[in-house]
């Protein structure tokens, strides 16, 4: 395994958590719902796709994937006659910037390992291409910030984005709709537990049960609710193809800066974790 592949493997661990606390911080839902948001879901969905515009239900389904287009349905267009696209994504930064104080304080956000880590994160992002990458291509649009924490967050998004749209791309290839993938994925055994998934991404035990069954007839999942051992093969090919759609900027970043960003953020992942950024076990469930 190539330096590129197994960063691109190993992204979520040393980096994912730095763009991720937002999820969990209530400075987000504060500033979202200062610009006029209602608090709740709407904070979330209109949060992570307002760099795509003033974008329905069925885009926000389509990119995001795992999430039921009736739960979305609840919350956009609504949403953007509340606030515009272009302020959500100022509230955004904005909660951002207060979730970091708080967590971190103003002297470590000062430090160089904050603006070293942001620097070397930005040229990754250089190498990264919109082409079929819907979410990433929306949030490529968002200017810059200026302050060095605000652009590893930044800078952290878009790697994130443009991981997940390889993901999804992969999950097509191999035919895993929204809702199958999220089945599949909780049966990995990750700790993402269905019930969590279920409440998460607003599926009725009917749909999650009818998903389960079509999987068991496939072959895919058993009749314990686990993968077998085609299910296990079909994850793993999915997950390869994903660090292989995922290896761009990594490969243009070289294997000694990008050694250099792990060794820069870990640190700073372990901080937001200990300040209390995430409540307990959150991020080792997966993607928000």
């Amino acid at each position: 395994m190539g330096v590129a592949t197994a960063t691109a493997k190993q992204f979520k661990n040393a980096f994912d958590s730095i763009h991720a606390f937002g999820y969990f911080a209530p400075e987000l839902e504060a500033a979202f719902t200062a610009a006029g948001l209602r608090p709740g879901r709407m904070c979330y969905f209109a949060g992570r796709s307002a760099p795509m515009g003033a974008v329905g239900p069925a885009t926000v389904a389509a990119t995001f994937y795992n999430f039921n287009v009736e739960v979305i349905a609840r919350h956009l267009p609504r949403a953007w006659t509340l606030a515009t696209p272009e302020q959500v994504v100022t509230a955004r930064f904005a909660g951002i910037d207060a979730a970091f104080t708080r967590l971190l304080g103003a002297e470590a956000l000062a430090a160089d390992d904050i603006a070293e880590a942001a620097e070397l994160a930005r040229e990754a992002v250089s190498a990264c291409r919109p082409e079929g990458r819907p979410l990433y291509a929306g949030h490529a649009t968002v200017p810059w910030p200026d302050r060095p924490h605000l652009v590893l967050w930044h800078a952290l998004t878009l790697l994130r984005e443009h991981r997940g749209d390889g993901h999804i791309a992969a999950l097509v290839l191999n035919g895993l709709a929204g809702l199958p993938a999220l089945v599949t994925h909780t049966a990995t055994g990750n700790g993402f537990l269905a019930e969590a998934a279920k409440k998460s991404r607003g599926w009725s035990d009917e749909q999650w049960a009818a998903a389960e069954a079509e999987l068991r007839e496939s072959g895919i999942l058993g009749e314990d609710g686990k993968l077998t051992e085609a299910g296990e093969a079909l994850r793993e090919r999915i997950e390869e193809a994903t660090n292989a759609a995922t290896e761009g900027p990594w490969a243009h970043l070289g294997p000694e800066k990008t050694a250099r960003l792990e060794e820069l953020c870990v640190p700073i992942s372990a901080r937001l974790v200990a300040a209390g950024a995430f409540p307990p076990g959150v991020f080792a469930t997966g993607r928000p």
